[in-house]
């Protein structure tokens, strides 16, 4: 479960943004929207960031996923090989000072504070502190020094060779991800949160259908997937699927460029195929036939009950495109229903759709907005940040610019002409 993630001087973002899931001791919606990870801390099952284009909402998980994405393919980068790490490029000195990410999460009745700093050549620091009991213990803790040659300060708790995985490290290389290649059964658990208990979705919250679709395979998964269509009232009496030769898309970070692309690879796919009934007349249709919000939908169901099943985080970029308003808030709430999310699984989502604003629905402290400075760098602000009562209007006060996180529009969108006869 994340508690906290932290980033700066990463695109837009020059300044240090946390995002925090601990919930403050608002007692609203308590049961629903926040559950107990330990005695001493509750979180929020869900958050959702606001702000206008360009603010910077993107960003802020494109930094979690790239983070992930170091984590999990550092160790195999060449010797000399760099990163495109796209700091703040707006001031002189940002854009050739360290990026920093640091996410905070429990697990295994263990809190995680771990993180790192790099620049495009190196991994300049590193850090991981655990937490058994209230005191923090220092597991490993890594600074850059000249000519290559890092210092490590190690701590006792920390089980295994760390020399011979010291020594294995290259400096554009993070230590946890050498040492869970090297198989460390002390680091291994925080390695696989990144590889299997992390999903981010960007790019509009695109989704490949692999996951639904071999969910379809077996009688249960086929009928999860049916009823969250058939609840979203979309008419398909029954879901398939074909095997196909085709090209499966791959959404990927390329640590070398920097951006998350999707690449295209020749494969056997199983592809979906739909239903539909008139009467006594009944057609099937392809994946590509459907509505992109079907094919949205579909996508994402699987996903959605994986993440839930197994108490995962998913943070996924615009959630409201191509789904209804409806439809999105039946979502947001699945995550909020302790009966149906009873493992702590935990929805971080960006999105325009204002119609979630509701004090019934989110608590104070799970809105969060993104806004551009003069300088033009981004801030994450929290709601609580401007008291509001309980009970507010906040979708009102939000679209009326007392929140910040909206556009300046001007008098005019698009440029008046005179109109003239022929």
């Amino acid at each position: 479960m994340l508690i906290e993630f932290r980033l700066s001087n990463y695109r837009s973002f020059k300044d240090e943004a946390i995002l925090s899931m601990v919930a403050s001791a608002d007692k609203s919606l308590q049961v629903e929207n926040t559950f107990e990870a330990s005695a001493s801390l509750r979180l929020m099952r869900s958050a959702v960031i606001y702000g206008a284009n360009a603010s910077g909402k993107s960003n802020l998980l494109s930094g979690l996923n790239y983070m992930a994405a170091v984590v999990l393919q550092s160790a195999s980068l060449q010797p000399g090989q760099t990163y495109n790490i796209q700091p703040f490029r707006l001031d002189a000195q940002s854009k050739d000072a360290p990026s920093l990410f640091e996410v905070t999460m429990t697990f295994d009745g263990k809190r995680y504070q771990y993180g790192f700093e790099l620049t495009s050549t190196r991994i300049m620091s590193e850090w991981l502190l655990v937490y058994e009991k209230a005191k923090a213990q220092l597991w490993y803790e890594r600074k850059a020094g000249e000519d290559n040659k890092d210092s490590f300060k190690f701590g006792p708790h920390l089980a295994g060779p760390k020399r011979v995985w010291q020594d294995a490290t290259r400096p554009n290389a993070l230590f946890l991800s050498t040492a869970a290649q090297l198989n460390s059964e002390s680091l291994a658990p925080l390695y696989r949160w990144f590889a299997g208990s992390l999903k981010v979705f960007l790019n509009g919250g695109v989704v490949p259908f692999d996951v639904s679709t071999s969910m379809i395979a077996s009688p249960e998964g086929h009928r999860r997937i049916a009823d969250i269509l058939s609840a979203a009232d979309i008419a398909i009496s029954s879901i398939g699927s074909k095997p196909t030769k085709g090209y499966r898309q791959q959404f990927s970070v390329d640590l070398a460029s920097g951006k998350t692309s999707a690449q295209l690879e020749e494969a056997e796919l199983l592809l979906p195929t739909f239903r539909h009934q008139s009467g006594d007349v009944s057609a099937d249709f392809d994946f590509g036939d459907e509505s992109l919000g079907t094919q949205k939908l579909f996508s994402l169901a699987g996903p959605l009950f994986e993440v839930i099943e197994n108490g995962h985080l998913l943070a996924i970029d615009e959630l409201d495109r191509s789904l209804h308003p409806l439809l999105v808030r039946r979502i947001v709430e699945a995550f909020q229903n302790p009966k149906v999310n009873c493992r702590g699984a935990q929805l971080i989502f960006t999105t325009h759709d204002t119609s979630l604003l509701d004090s019934s629905l989110l608590r104070r402290d799970q809105i969060w907005f993104t806004e551009k400075r003069a300088d033009q760098s981004s801030m994450l602000v929290p709601l609580s940040e401007f008291s509001p009562r309980k009970g507010e209007a906040f979708e009102r006060n939000y679209l009326s610019g007392r929140y910040g996180g909206v556009p300046i529009l001007a008098n005019g969108l698009l440029a008046e002409s005179e109109c003239v006869d022929a």
